[in-house]
């Protein structure tokens, strides 16, 4: 009756992850990752914190790892800092190179799809595929259910002329104008003579212009004194931070289609970072007893609400990042963010804040006004939900 256990469609960083996790622990399943370009992962560069993980999980994607470094800088107009802690990367090339391998014939690329349900997909040239699940992981999808603002950034990978003379990250240099929003550039160093340049935005809409961020990496790499020899690759993007919402209606939404990744609002609400969740969906899929797809889309459905429920705070934040004060002034927030206690970083970055952190992250002279801030921390109630752009 079913052609394959579990389908997952879309090739992106959530599914590879869950059809890698499957292929390893459980290889009697019959599975099948269904990506319609040439290669799974696309054109990205994915990174977390060592302390977004647990030592188990850091262990088993450890081979997908392309870069790894102690320790990372911020930088801001009042305040540069170091941190200690592991910051790692995975590029897409070495996630395609890891994951195809293992997965030989339960990948099929170049497969466009016309439809798909819990349980079936439709492929653009007629087959209809029947498995006991079908997974969608092809990207985020516009809901009413949600408020988003939007981390939009372009980044190049270069080559320079000489050393670029960076030991780790700059995961933050908010020295930069602002432009309208929250900006900073954000470095990776991948070797002696080569970089990957980020100009990151944090603003109210998706939309922007690729040739002015283009515009501000030259120039941002001509303030540093670097000279390039060859712009090796670029990627660009647009991430969604969740301001509010209503998560009941927006999973109701999927009429119990099994989802994954952005597609299911698996995602850090102010970073935009989606490893560490895909990283835990692929361990609990895993550990299911079987792959049905009602008790599937139960499961996903119930770690997403798990997730959204930690989260609050961090949706109060957000809308006063967002909504306080003038948008050339946002940096203000994130610079403030900095002075706290390295280990209540690491918290913030794995969503795991306690009571006393976010009493600390609230204390103190606040980076915006008081008037405004209260104001935009209760601005957005689920039923005043503006829809996405």
């Amino acid at each position: 009756m079913y052609d394959y256990d579990l389908v997952l469609a879309g090739g992106g960083l959530a599914n590879g992850l869950l059809a890698w996790r499957l292929r390893s622990l459980r290889p009697e399943l019959r599975i099948l990752l269904l990506e319609g370009g040439e290669h799974i992962g696309g054109n990205h560069t994915w990174s977390f914190h060592d302390s977004d993980l647990t030592p188990a999980q850091r262990a088993w994607i450890a081979p997908l790892v392309s870069h790894r470094w102690p320790r990372y800088q911020v930088a801001f107009p009042e305040r540069a800092r170091t941190l200690e802690g592991g910051y790692a990367s995975i590029a897409s090339n070495d996630f395609a190179r890891v994951i195809e391998g293992a997965l030989g014939a339960a990948l099929r690329t170049h497969a466009r799809i016309d439809s798909l349900g819990p349980t079936t997909v439709r492929l653009h040239d007629g087959a209809t595929l029947r498995a006991r699940a079908v997974i969608d992981g092809r990207g985020m999808r516009h809901s009413s259910r949600l408020s988003l603002g939007y981390q939009t950034f372009l980044g190049q990978e270069l080559r320079l002329a000489a050393p670029h003379g960076l030991d780790c990250p700059v995961i933050m240099d908010a020295t930069v104008a602002q432009q309208g929003g929250y900006r900073f550039v954000y470095l990776l160093p991948f070797g002696p003579d080569r970089i990957l340049v980020e100009d990151t935005h944090y603003v109210d809409s998706p939309a922007w212009q690729p040739e002015r961020l283009r515009a501000n990496i030259a120039a941002y790499v001509q303030e540093r004194g670097w000279r390039v020899s060859e712009v090796l690759r670029e990627e660009q993007g647009s991430l969604p931070i969740v301001l509010a919402g209503e998560f009941e209606a927006f999973w109701d939404e999927l009429h119990g289609q099994p989802s994954s990744g952005l597609r299911a609002g698996l995602f850090h609400p102010t970073t935009g970072y989606s490893l560490p969740h895909a990283v835990r969906l692929a361990d609990r899929v895993a550990a299911l007893p079987g792959l049905d797809a009602a008790p599937l889309f139960a499961a996903i459905r119930a770690e997403a609400s798990s997730a959204w429920r930690a989260q609050r705070f961090f949706r109060l934040l957000n809308r006063m990042l967002f909504l306080a004060g003038e948008p050339d002034r946002r940096w203000r927030v994130m610079q403030r963010f900095y002075g706290l206690p390295a280990p209540l970083i690491a918290r913030f970055y794995a969503g795991q804040l306690g009571l006393l952190d976010k009493a600390r992250l609230l204390s103190g002279k606040p980076p915006v006004p008081v008037a405004q801030a209260m104001a935009a921390a209760c601005k957005i109630h689920p039923d005043q939900i503006r829809k996405p752009a």
